[in-house]
């Protein structure tokens, strides 16, 4: 944010996760029970800052998901589905400096999303929800590398802490951060276009309980990422592609080559 004010978005993402991956490096699919998980991820949400100081923030998912496994009598199946994911809320304090260039966020990840769906071949680390409440906790900060400000970096970060889960299956707690620069020097009749470059690193521990696969959950990754952000006020456009340049999974987990986002956000 850099006012008071509110935005709405619209966000998709894709992701389609094909290869079997143990450790730092590709593995045979023979050695996989889960053979393919594609996933369309789509969220609305707005953001409004009441003040220079506090705001708020809801997104709300919805998925569409298609998974090909090995069932319980072995043969390989299919099943697909869509639905509400888990609902994110959030409060937002910039109060740190007058620009709003620092911030932190903290809120909760709602239980909203089913994680019943198939449960003879989709298992709960599959599900579009994960069936706990989880607790957010991040922060973010914005700087100049010219005194044009047409260079900027930036830096955020967000942990993901489960907190009250149920039926047996606690999903791992996640660290996601990510550190890009972008230049705001091109333009194009009322457009400005600027393009970008970031690194995003997760580390998620392994699920626990007594439906999870501990030994077969639990990650660390990072990516490098181009991005291209159109502004024709009062609309955003955002796109990049993210792709992983080293993972580490523990045991046997399906991994995806390239993660592809796109948002359109409204400034009101």
């Amino acid at each position: 944010p850099t006012g008071p004010g509110g935005m709405a978005f619209l966000q998709y993402d894709y992701q389609d996760q094909n290869r079997n991956w143990n450790g730092y490096s590709k593995a045979s699919s023979a050695d996989n029970g889960d053979k393919d998980i594609e996933t369309h991820f789509m969220s609305l949400g707005a953001q409004y800052m009441f003040n220079a100081k506090w705001g708020a923030q809801l997104e709300v998912p919805y998925d569409y998901r298609h998974f090909t496994g090995t069932d319980g009598s072995g043969n390989i199946a299919t099943h697909d589905w869509g639905g509400l994911g888990d609902i994110r809320i959030e409060g937002i304090y910039t109060g740190f400096f007058p620009d709003m260039s620092a911030g932190v966020t903290f809120g909760l990840k709602l239980p909203t999303g089913s994680y019943t769906e198939d449960p003879d071949l989709v298992d709960r680390d599959t599900q579009i929800g994960t069936g706990s409440t989880e607790v957010l906790l991040g922060g973010f900060y914005r700087g100049s590398l010219d005194s044009g400000r047409t260079w900027g970096w930036y830096a955020e970060g967000l942990l993901d802490v489960p907190t009250l889960t149920q039926a047996g299956y606690r999903p791992g707690t996640e660290f996601d951060t990510a550190a890009g620069i972008d230049y705001t020097g091109f333009s194009l009749g009322k457009a400005q276009i600027s393009p970008g470059a970031q690194v995003l690193f997760s580390e998620r521990t392994h699920d626990s309980g007594s439906n999870a696969h501990p030994d077969e959950t639990g990650y660390q990754r990072l990516m490098l990422s181009p991005a291209v952000e159109v502004r024709i006020h009062p609309l955003i456009v955002h796109a990049d592609a993210e792709f992983p340049v080293l993972q580490h999974f523990t045991g046997d987990q399906l991994a995806a080559p390239v993660l592809f986002k796109v948002s359109v956000s409204y400034m009101f």
